[in-house]
């Protein structure tokens, strides 16, 4: 492919726009409706992309959509060229006293029914600090929330404690608590409690979440069966009668009032997820400094902040 010998300008900005789009949702054909073009239109944008950049960025066919070596290089790159123009743009905003731009944050599912996190309210309290700033929103697992803070995809994520380089501030939010779950249908849905024990129950199948550590949990090695990136995934395995497996104590609680769910041996099999907001400490976006004190306030914060 040829070598482009044009700087960027503004129609390489707006195509990078439908590339970003295009790997967002994995695809052409997904991409359709977001972009409001026909996939023959995407193809043709993305072809002339190429053309200007001079790199094959993704291969497209029966075998699926994914990215080429130079594809992932340009991708990475584009969200830090696209992070420095939406500084700008909050930067300019800040000089004339008001926030403006973009404020991309992720968080892992589960997090609406949480009585520590007030997600909700700290959403409605940021817009009224900041109206003219759009939020874009997203639920990822822990992993890619992580891996998206540090590539600038999100400028605040609110995740299961991990570690974090320097560059990164913390805030910890509260301990959840999770606890081991049945259904109907399971054969320990219906057994005596004082005739369980740790061993038994790790016989069954259990339903794990993808960022789970596959070593000993509660001090018991689960019989690893299916495994999941989300709560909503995890709650549907246990409901299926089929297998175990942990929940948020908030998430599970209605479906244990209706005895959709029964925890199992709770003073053995129960541990505790510590709750992060996350964001850049190195030049970090005003917005996101401002949504982070929002998701902070008011919570039943441990206190401490793991980077300084």
């Amino acid at each position: 492919m040829a070598r482009p010998d044009h700087p960027l300008q503004t129609l390489d900005l707006r195509l990078l726009r439908i590339f970003q789009l295009v790997v967002r949702f994995n695809g052409f054909s997904a991409a359709q409706e977001p972009l409001g073009m026909t996939q023959a239109t995407i193809s043709a944008h993305m072809k002339q992309l190429e053309g200007r950049l001079g790199v094959r960025l993704c291969e497209r066919g029966r075998s699926g959509f994914y990215l080429t070596d130079q594809g992932k290089q340009v991708h990475s790159a584009m969200l830090d060229l696209f992070g420095s123009i939406e500084g700008f743009q909050s930067a300019v905003g800040a000089a004339r006293g008001e926030l403006s731009g973009a404020l991309h944050f992720g968080t892992v599912d589960a997090m609406h029914t949480n009585p520590d996190v007030d997600l909700a309210g700290a959403l409605a309290a940021f817009n009224q600090l900041a109206p003219k700033v759009q939020i874009e929103f997203d639920i990822a697992a822990p992993q890619a929330l992580a891996q998206g803070l540090l590539s600038g995809r999100y400028h605040v994520i609110l995740t299961p404690s991990q570690p974090f380089s320097r560059r990164i501030r913390t805030v910890d939010v509260c301990d959840e608590q999770q606890m081991l779950y049945c259904a109907p249908g399971h054969p320990l849905f219906d057994a005596a409690a004082d005739s369980l024990t740790a061993a038994m129950v790790a016989e069954y199948p259990f339903a794990a979440r993808s960022y789970m550590n596959e070593a000993s949990i509660c001090g018991v090695s689960f019989n690893w069966s299916a495994v999941t990136a989300h709560m909503e995934g995890t709650a549907l395995l246990i409901s299926s009668g089929a297998f175990v497996g942990f929940l948020p104590r908030h998430f599970a609680e209605e479906w244990v009032l209706r005895e959709r769910m029964r925890s199992l041996m709770p003073e053995v099999f129960t541990f505790n997820d510590r709750i992060q907001v996350a964001y850049r400490h190195k030049d970090p976006n005003p917005a996101a400094e401002i949504f982070a004190a929002a998701l902070t306030k008011g919570a039943r914060s441990t206190g401490r902040a793991a980077s300084p």
